[in-house]
């Protein structure tokens, strides 16, 4: 068996093992979801924006409005999803990775070949 032909069987193997399946739940659970929350929280800041330009505009202290304390709060929130995204990785995604890593690993030597 060719060293290419043993990398695509390791592939499909790693791929078809049931933990790898588990880690791409864990990490589409986590991700769909919270894309569609920071979409729909993107998307109506640009609605508010353009057709509630009245409200967008109220002071709320001096001359910052409510459009520019929403707008703020895009990079709090973005930051805060990363963050939060760093630790679901940390916690749930980056142990059972490492394991099929490892596992990968120990199938092959340093020269990509078979044990």
């Amino acid at each position: 068996m060719t060293t290419r032909q043993h990398d695509s069987s390791l592939y499909e193997e790693i791929q078809n093992d049931e933990r790898f399946q588990e880690l791409r739940r864990r990490f589409r659970a986590w991700v769909f979801p919270m894309t569609v929350v920071f979409l729909v929280w993107y998307l109506l800041y640009v609605a508010l924006s353009a057709w509630a330009r009245g409200f967008m505009g109220t002071k709320v202290l001096g001359n910052i409005n409510v459009a520019l304390i929403f707008g703020l709060l895009q990079f709090v929130s973005t930051f805060l999803i990363a963050w939060a995204y760093s630790r679901h990785a940390a916690r749930k995604l980056d142990p059972l990775a490492d394991e099929i890593r490892h596992e990968a690993e120990g199938r092959t030597d340093v020269r990509g070949g078979t044990e």
